[in-house]
């Protein structure tokens, strides 16, 4: 992740530019008019869509991003403008097309489920006049960028000619050039770097039915070979992503939770781009984009992605090292505004001496939701409370061995006698505590959503442990 974060890529997007309209509201009732359910719009959003949520994901991830595409004279393309320059996304080289429509798609949800969508656009292939004016302008950046993503929704953007010659540009200029393929004719992206198709437009493309690893790595190997791709990637789903470079490689998937697949494949375009130019081999860009499309799948809508939501997703399974699991109060506020769909826990203590018992109280806790918090007491707290003896261990050896446990997700030293500043900073779903606190006031309990009371391992404390190697 540190490679990532120390490289701040310049990346061009060309592609179907739309905008992602969602009506969001809930449904008690069935229509009398009709036997169709009635829906109580309670609020209202647009983002951007297609090409568009690959400008996000990028924006997202930290990228400097310039986007190509061709939009209608009317509102939609006006507001989609509008939203591109608030990115700070330059949106002066958009070409705008004389009665063509700005494609927006438009979405109920219905008590997180989508009820209906219904479409405004214009598909038909742009004009000669609007390919010239889009080839002209990718010549113009195209020295400066580190890759280029081409994002196909099939609207209209990319005719065959105009993306041979996109293809050939980028090959001139030795740019990585990066394909979310569209329709069942994937000839017109020969060249590329490489393509991402999903197993069913994959299947579709070749003719070839994928139902296991030897039909997916006969359509992988096609693709590859008969497109002249550096690579060539077809995404699973649920089962992770393949990659057919000198050798077919599986990547499994790490999401834990799917609401909503809408825009995994982007993220996953945006992931793969955003990876290799900061320098990262295609194995581990591979494995990014799964992690990234893991965070993305577990909200509803077309969603982003950020490094920092993909850092604590691969922390709440099992990741990272321990040192980077251990930040300050101020690292974890930051963190935690990403972590919008995620369940926090948190609880507290000195953890002197790690002991089994400390490690089945911990793994309990984590239970209860998805991320684990510790907040762990400094060495002048824990004086403080229990007297100049202790602690035994110092904090930073205290902190990374609790960092190194599986079940805890982060560790988050304290100055104060009471975590009460930290809570208050976190703000936890869930608060836990030791079965001792039954009856007794938890500090932090008006903070968080709810309070969980662990029993300890009978017979196992620190201070036990301490005074049987005293006696000795």
């Amino acid at each position: 992740m540190d490679r990532l974060r120390a490289y701040k890529p310049n990346i061009l997007v060309i592609g179907d530019l739309m905008l992602d309209h969602y009506l969001w509201g809930k449904c008690e009732r069935i229509s009398p008019e009709a036997p169709v359910q009635v829906v109580d719009v309670q609020r209202e959003t647009t983002v951007l869509g297609g090409a568009g949520n690959i400008v996000n994901n990028l924006v997202s991830l930290g990228a400097n991003v310039t986007v190509l595409s061709v939009i209608g004279d009317d509102s939609n393309g006006k507001e989609l403008s509008f939203m591109l320059q608030s990115l700070g996304v330059d949106a002066n080289a958009l070409v705008h097309q004389s009665g063509r429509k700005t494609s927006k798609k438009s979405r109920v949800i219905a008590s997180h489920q989508q009820v209906v969508r219904y479409d405004s656009e214009s598909k038909d292939d742009i004009t000669i006049e609007s390919q010239s004016a889009l080839l002209k302008a990718c010549e113009a950046w195209i020295e400066g960028i580190d890759a280029i993503l081409l994002s196909d929704y099939g609207k209209g953007v990319f005719t065959k000619a105009f993306t041979c010659k996109v293809i050939e540009l980028a090959k001139r200029y030795q740019k990585p050039i990066l394909v979310d393929p569209k329709g069942d004719d994937y000839s017109k992206y020969k060249g590329a770097t490489l393509i991402t198709p999903n197993k069913k437009e994959a299947s579709v493309a070749t003719k070839i039915s994928i139902v296991d690893d030897s039909s997916l790595h006969s359509a992988g190997t096609l693709l590859r070979n008969e497109l002249s791709l550096e690579y060539a990637i077809i995404t699973l789903s649920e089962e992770g992503i393949a990659l057919f470079g000198e050798k077919f490689e599986k990547f499994p998937t790490v999401a834990r939770e799917v609401y909503d697949v809408t825009g995994a494949g982007d993220t996953v375009l945006a992931s793969l781009g955003y990876a290799l130019s900061c320098g990262l081999s295609i194995q581990e860009a591979v494995m990014f984009a799964n992690e990234a499309a893991a965070v993305v799948v577990g909200k509803l809508g077309s969603a982003t992605v950020t490094l920092d939501e993909v850092d604590a997703y691969v922390h709440s399974l099992r990741g990272g090292t321990s040192e980077s699991k251990i930040k300050t109060k101020k690292q974890i506020v930051e963190l935690l505004k990403n972590l919008k769909n995620q369940k926090i826990v948190f609880t507290n203590g000195c953890f002197d001496i790690l002991h089994v018992g400390h490690v089945k109280y911990l793994e309990v806790a984590k239970s209860f939701g998805d991320v684990l918090i510790v907040g762990l007491n400094s060495d002048e707290s824990i004086k403080r409370l229990k007297g100049e003896s202790r602690p035994i261990n110092p904090l930073e050896d205290r902190a990374y061995i609790l960092a190194s446990l599986e079940s805890i997700s982060y560790v988050v030293p304290f100055e104060e006698d009471t975590p009460y500043e930290l809570i208050s900073a976190i703000l936890p779903d869930v608060l836990v505590k030791g079965a001792d606190y039954e009856g007794k006031e938890v500090v932090g309990s008006d903070i968080a959503k709810e309070v969980r009371l662990v029993e300890f391992v009978e017979g196992k404390s620190t201070t036990k442990i301490i005074e049987r190697v005293q006696q000795k």
